[in-house]
């Protein structure tokens, strides 16, 4: 327990460029506070103390605002960044080296039984606000974009956005960005209008050309 501690508070420092001090992670990240809680509620649940291991998360949830059932797998160097809203159902499972931002949700659809939450492999992205939900699984490497609404696989080293979201990276494309910037993943509306935007000027030239020799 006291290894991955210290493993989560490190990733913390290392991943955000806000923190200045051990003592600041220890005292200021409810992500920290959430995944401490989680541990030994998880611990808990494993030895079928459910109601003692979900008041455990509950008093989590409303200090940090962040829930995470106990039943839920939590790998290493977990790093959940300003973590208000999120929200981790029972059966998910988050590989290691996993990213999270505010009002993420690896959840159910409300259809399934027995494995209802995503699996998540290692070294994985998910953007603010985007929704996991159901018995899939995200591959390692992908990148999931802000707002996303994922309801199916995703395979590893892509990058996924959109409602309902769609793969716009796969595997074999260098990807240069940083784990932490947004603002580099693509936005398939935005390239579809530069396409028809393209075609549009197209036909005009040959309009254009068109007018010319007649």
């Amino acid at each position: 327990m006291l290894g991955r501690l210290k493993e989560d508070m490190k990733t913390i420092f290392e991943m955000d460029p806000a923190v200045k001090s051990y003592l600041e992670v220890i005292l200021c990240y409810p992500g920290l506070h959430s995944i401490i809680c989680h541990r030994i509620a998880h611990s808990l649940y494993r030895r079928r103390l459910f109601l003692v291991s979900r008041l455990i998360s509950q008093i989590s949830r409303f200090f940090t605002g962040i829930e995470i059932h106990p039943g839920a797998v939590i790998g290493r160097r977990f790093f959940i960044d300003h973590g208000s809203g999120i929200v981790i159902g029972e059966t998910a499972e988050v590989g290691d080296d996993v990213t999270l931002y505010q009002g993420v949700t690896l959840g159910g659809t409300g259809k399934d039984k027995g494995k209802r939450h995503p699996t998540i492999g290692n070294n994985v992205t998910i953007g603010s606000g985007a929704k996991i939900l159901g018995p899939i699984t995200i591959g390692h490497n992908a990148k999931i974009g802000a707002g996303a609404v994922v309801v199916r696989c995703i395979p590893a080293n892509s990058t996924a956005v959109g409602v309902p979201a769609h793969v716009v990276r796969k595997e074999g494309i260098d990807e240069t960005y940083i784990d932490l910037n947004h603002t580099d993943i693509p936005d398939p509306l935005e390239d579809e209008i530069r396409e028809l935007q393209r075609r549009v000027s197209e036909l005009e030239r040959k309009l254009i050309l068109n007018e010319s020799t007649t």
